[in-house]
């Protein structure tokens, strides 16, 4: 049996570009089973040893110096010019992929992979026998919304909010083709919803901890940067009403430290995990979440209703900055630069628990219920409109 063949485009800058090529993955088999042949390619680091230098530059910046992120933004966006037509680095490799794998459609999650990948794609297999679509994860507009998003060509630009839609199309997106479509996420995001009660018995039973406590999530990206150990001392002052969930990503240094340190404060609930999997579930067990501007995480937390407090320290990365800047101007979310930043808010929130209840009105009025078959069914169906194939699609939840 013929298979529609979905190839995508992804890089390990940070974690949330991976997370919705897998997300994407994960609601192909979901819905389509297989029928459909979803492959993820790391475009960049298999590619070219440049790019590969580049991804763990980024990942190095974001860990230990945010501010220098603008310098290394600016030069990025050279790309925009050097692929203008073509993939000028890493051409050999990503033109072997498409040879051997001659997608349907060429499904990009990253801002460095659409333009010129697209029309090297068009190039070698024929311009109407392939589609190309882009989903952009960005909040908002302005500067750090890279303009390497911005394909002209593409069959579909997906954008997560109407705020980065309208810029992508005043950035020169054809109207027509730009669709705002949510926040893809795993399928198990939309199955795994803790009611009040469950909520009380995931913090008591799984996570030990007390049931109904006000609850503040530490959270980082997959890199681990994190500012943890500054920001516990403002939660301890209230341990007799306050409690943490703390993550440390794939930073094990952090995670050995910290655990050192739940060992001389006895005094205060706190649960530390390294990586997790499971951060849908830690967000519904939390009242608030501290965490950088990282689109999937920020995503996440909206979705599940926690408010966001911004880590701020040592500067805000440019694309860090869209994000933070939807937040704040929908919201009035705020931003921390220092532990004594955070240790203000958590004060007040104790002092004045009406205050804590103001921040929460205004986040979830973001909010928005989405159905997340809609984009994957829009998808498939540009990949099926070059393959042609009798697709059997499955009913979800199942």
């Amino acid at each position: 049996m013929a298979k529609v063949r979905i190839l995508v485009l992804t890089s390990s800058t940070g974690g949330g570009h991976d997370a919705r090529a897998e997300a994407f993955a994960e609601w192909c088999f979901q819905l389509y089973g297989h029928e459909l042949d979803v492959r993820i390619e790391q475009m960049l680091e298999k590619s070219s040893l440049v790019h590969r230098g580049g991804v763990s530059l980024y990942n190095l910046i974001q860990r230990r110096a945010p501010w220098v992120h603008t310098l290394f933004y600016t030069a990025v966006e050279v790309l925009s010019y050097l692929n203008h037509r073509s993939v000028s680095i890493g051409g050999s490799y990503y033109g072997s992929v498409i040879r051997e794998y001659r997608p349907h459609l060429v499904f990009s999650v990253h801002d460095c992979l659409n333009r010129g990948y697209f029309q090297e794609a068009r190039r070698i297999l024929g311009e109407n026998a392939v589609r190309c679509a882009t989903y952009c994860g960005e909040f908002s507009g302005g500067w750090g919304y890279s303009r390497n998003w911005i394909e002209p060509t593409a069959d579909l630009y997906i954008s997560r909010t109407p705020t980065a839609r309208d810029y992508a199309v005043k950035c020169g997106l054809p109207p027509a083709r730009a669709r705002v479509r949510g926040h893809l996420m795993l399928p198990r995001s939309h199955l795994e919803v803790l009611g009040s009660a469950e909520r009380r018995t995931y913090r008591r039973n799984v996570l030990g901890l007390e049931p109904d406590r006000f609850t503040v999530f530490l959270a980082t990206g997959a890199n681990g940067a994190n500012n943890h150990a500054e920001l516990l001392p403002a939660l301890v002052r209230h341990a007799d009403r306050v409690q943490a969930i703390v993550i440390c990503g794939r930073n094990r240094e952090a995670y050995n430290q910290l655990i050192h340190w739940r060992s001389e404060h006895p005094e205060f609930p706190c649960h530390i995990q390294g990586y997790s999997e499971d951060v849908h579930l830690l967000m519904q067990a939390s009242d608030a979440i501290v965490t950088r501007g990282g689109t999937t995480t920020c995503a996440k937390a909206l979705h599940f209703s926690c408010p966001i407090i911004f880590n701020a320290f040592g500067g805000i990365m440019p694309q860090e900055r869209l994000t933070w800047k939807f937040f704040r101007n929908g919201a009035a979310c705020e931003k921390i630069e220092d532990a004594a930043d955070f240790t203000r808010i958590i004060d007040t929130w104790m002092a004045e628990p009406a205050a804590y209840a103001r921040v929460r009105d205004h986040f979830l009025r973001l909010r928005h219920d989405e159905d997340p078959t809609v984009v994957i069914d829009e998808l498939v169906a540009l990949a099926n409109s070059v393959a042609g194939a009798s697709l059997r699609r499955r009913s979800f939840p199942p």
